[in-house]
C-alpha cells in the first residue's frame, strides 16, 4: 500500500501549484481555489511525470506564466 503526499508549491492569486508524489512518480496539479469553501478547489491542470526534477521545472514555468498574467 502506497501512501500519496501533496505538497503546495506555490500560489498566485486564486491559482495554486500541488505536488502529489507517490512511489510511482508525481502529479502536478494547478487548482483555481474556490472562495467561501474551506479547502475547494477546482483541478484545471493536471500532467503526471516520472521524476520530481521534470516537475519543478514544470511548475517554476507556470509560475511564471501565473505571475505574468497578474495586473
Amino acid at each position: 500500500m502506497s501512501i500519496d503526499e501533496e505538497r503546495q508549491l506555490w500560489r498566485v492569486g486564486e491559482i495554486e501549484c500541488v505536488m502529489i508524489s507517490c512511489c510511482s512518480g508525481a502529479e502536478l496539479q494547478l487548482r483555481r481555489v474556490l472562495s467561501g469553501e474551506a479547502r475547494a478547489a477546482e483541478i484545471v491542470l493536471r500532467e503526471l511525470y516520472p521524476t520530481k526534477s521534470d516537475l519543478y521545472e514544470r511548475a517554476r514555468d507556470l509560475k511564471n506564466e501565473q505571475e505574468g498574467m497578474r495586473p
